[in-house]
């Protein structure tokens, strides 16, 4: 999210008051309110009336929850209901990502449209040469696009010589870089989880707010109000989300109730050790290159859609995963709870058995709001004093790839990935069908431009996090 928005308000709105309302005890009593409270909030903004808005918020409570909307057996279920469904649950399983279907209904149902400049020329080029007749006329004379037909090859807008048809971008769809996200027969869309990553650009590309992220506070909250023991290892990109000392950031969160905090990026020396050993073997033994494994997004575009390039990343477990096994190492039985700023590492938190919970930055700041925990000064002497400059910027682009290198003398070509999209992926396939890059031994590969310090559930911007950042490169 590169700007305010309200999207993004709303969002955290939900978040702030749902985190509130389990603090003062009163979340199953006042949850069904939330719908009025915000519809009343952004009245001059309602797409239809309040009761449009007020199901629509409803729906995204619901995704946040973690609920779709096949959940929904009866309409007439109340918020209370799946409240006391996700405070029953142990741990979000299931729709890390929902489109909430009642607030996707305003895109086109085709990219192309013709606007008025259109003159209805005798030549027609558009009528012509389309290759599905799906352009026709008008009773005017004025040419129209059937958007059932139409199959968005773009031929009608090359050809028209007054520019009078434009290409309409699909927000959600033209972000996505693997195609998982299109509409369904109904002109509504559909992720498809097959071919989804969970890169996250969906959500902050949607305008209206329709794809939604489910999270784990509902099984974070009761052990923090019951002061249980439970330890909170947090992605090196915190200390950019917050204009605070990283001293005051430990400190709020063992306000908030963790018994532990440990930093990621002391994991970080572990992968920077493993990946720099793995790195020199495979070059030694003829591998032409090797990227990093580090972006959960990126394993899982490759696994989903670039098998060649499996024998070509790291092996080498992330900074998370070091850290939540030494955590699990030390104390069994006491949670652990990552807080980063990915989509993805709800995905890698599932899998990796070491890892109870996944927090976001966004959810982490909205927790904070709810609770009324501020950013009071801590002391720096609160940071792993022990954990070195190239370990603490693995959030930056290049970051991991730089650490590699030194730890290796600098003796080998890297190259940083910042940021990938369809373009930068089919790059990365021919380097593995052919065998050949542009000279680059360790290619590190971020799926979000400027490395995770600009992820997709941050709580600062990615600008004013680089600017927050302690220790920028």
């Amino acid at each position: 999210m590169a700007f305010v928005n309200n999207v993004m308000i709303i969002r955290r709105d939900l978040l702030t008051r749902l985190s509130e309302l389990y603090k003062e005890d009163s979340l199953y009593e006042m949850v069904d309110r939330i719908p009025l409270e915000i519809s009343q909030r952004i009245k001059n903004n309602e797409r239809c009336c309040k009761h449009k808005t007020r199901a629509v918020v409803k729906y995204k409570i619901m995704a946040i929850m973690g609920f779709g909307l096949e959940d929904e057996v009866d309409e007439l279920d109340t918020l209370r209901h799946y409240a006391q469904l996700v405070m029953a649950k142990k741990k979000n399983t299931e729709h890390i990502l929902s489109v909430v279907h009642e607030a996707c209904d305003a895109c086109v149902k085709a990219n192309y449209i013709v606007t008025n400049l259109c003159k209805g020329c005798v030549a027609q080029p558009c009528i012509n040469n389309c290759p599905k007749n799906a352009v026709g006329r008008t009773a005017t004379g004025q040419a129209v696009i059937n958007s059932s037909a139409c199959i968005n090859c773009g031929i009608c807008k090359n050809l028209c010589p007054y520019h009078s048809i434009v290409y309409v971008p699909i927000p959600c769809e033209e972000s996505c870089p693997v195609g998982a996200i299109k509409k369904n027969s109904d002109g509504l869309e559909e992720i498809d989880f097959k071919k989804c990553i969970l890169c996250g650009k969906c959500v902050n590309s949607c305008p209206f707010g329709s794809i939604m992220e489910a999270t784990e506070i509902f099984q974070v909250m009761p052990l923090l109000k019951a002061h249980q023991p439970i330890k909170a290892i947090i992605a090196p990109a915190i200390f950019g989300q917050f204009k605070t000392k990283p001293g005051a950031i430990i400190k709020a969160l063992r306000k908030l109730g963790f018994s532990d905090v440990i930093e990621v990026a002391s994991g970080a020396r572990e992968t920077t050790l493993h990946e720099a050993a793995e790195l020199k073997h495979k070059i030694e033994e003829g591998q032409p290159f090797m990227t990093t494994s580090c972006c959960p997004a990126w394993v899982a575009a490759v696994d989903k859609h670039l098998p060649e390039m499996k024998p070509y990343v790291s092996e080498t477990p992330t900074p998370m995963g070091f850290t939540a096994r030494r955590c699990k190492e030390k104390d069994p039985n006491v949670p652990v709870v990552f807080i980063g700023p990915c989509i993805a590492k709800r995905r890698e938190g599932l899998l990796d058995p070491n890892v109870d919970y996944v927090m976001t930055f966004e959810e982490l700041g909205c927790l904070m709001n709810g609770w009324g925990v501020g950013l009071s000064e801590g002391e720096d002497d609160e940071i792993d004093a022990n954990i070195d400059l190239p370990s603490r910027r693995y959030c930056l682009s290049g970051g991991v790839a730089n650490a590699v290198n030194l730890e290796l003398g600098s003796s080998f070509v890297t190259k940083a990935v910042n940021g990938f999209d369809k373009k930068q992926l089919k790059i990365l396939s021919v380097y593995a069908k052919t065998k050949k890059t542009d000279g680059s031994q360790m290619i590190e590969v971020m799926s979000c431009e400027g490395g995770c310090i600009a992820g997709p559930s941050s709580y600062e911007f990615p600008k004013d996090a680089q600017k927050n950042f302690p220790w920028n490169m």
